[in-house]
């Protein structure tokens, strides 16, 4: 996967994309984004395209927790964590939540990972879940809860990680009740 500006830097032309795209050797997945047709299609391809839309951004809260596999949720749009003074990408696809963080909120407890060829920047488990009680308002604190009970099953060494994460995050005194309950 690759973008029109990025095809241009390697000396492809726009009109070597466009004789490329009408070969079916390529199609266009996006504003300026273009894939190999004989590429394999991923359950996580729209993190891909949107990690190359938004190179600057991380996956965050629904989206991170998909990829986890903290979840039952299926968000249909792509999640995203941005600067506060970046600036505001328009994409038409894929759909993009765009969350606002600075400071260490938005550059502590980031993995990359490789999917389809392009490295993703996603948050890491633990700083998913403490961001959805961060964020219980916009996502809903049944899913923050379950997000949690799902995290204590699969990582239950990692507790510390989550306290840590939720210090960074200002919600210890929200999520102490849960992980009582749910401990």
């Amino acid at each position: 996967m690759a973008r029109s500006r990025d095809l241009e830097r390697v000396g492809v032309s726009r009109t070597q994309v466009q004789r490329l795209r009408a070969r079916g050797l390529i199609e266009r997945v996006g504003r300026g984004l273009y894939r190999l047709s004989s590429a394999p299609l991923s359950e996580q391809l729209h993190l891909a395209q949107a990690a190359r839309c938004v190179p600057t951004g991380v996956v965050c809260l629904l989206s991170a927790l998909r990829f986890h596999g903290l979840t039952t949720q299926n968000p249909f749009e792509v999640w995203m964590a941005i600067d506060r003074k970046a600036w505001r990408p328009r994409i038409d696809h894929p759909p993009l939540r765009l969350l606002y963080l600075s400071g260490v909120s938005l550059q502590e407890g980031v993995e990359a990972h490789e999917v389809d060829g392009v490295t993703v920047r996603v948050f890491s488990a633990a700083k998913t879940v403490a961001d959805c009680f961060k964020f219980r308002n916009k996502i809903g604190t049944d899913v923050a809860v379950e997000a949690l009970r799902d995290f204590r099953r699969r990582h239950p060494k990692h507790l510390d990680a989550l306290w840590r994460f939720a210090e960074v995050d200002r919600v210890t005194r929200v999520i102490r009740p849960y992980l009582e309950a749910v401990g």
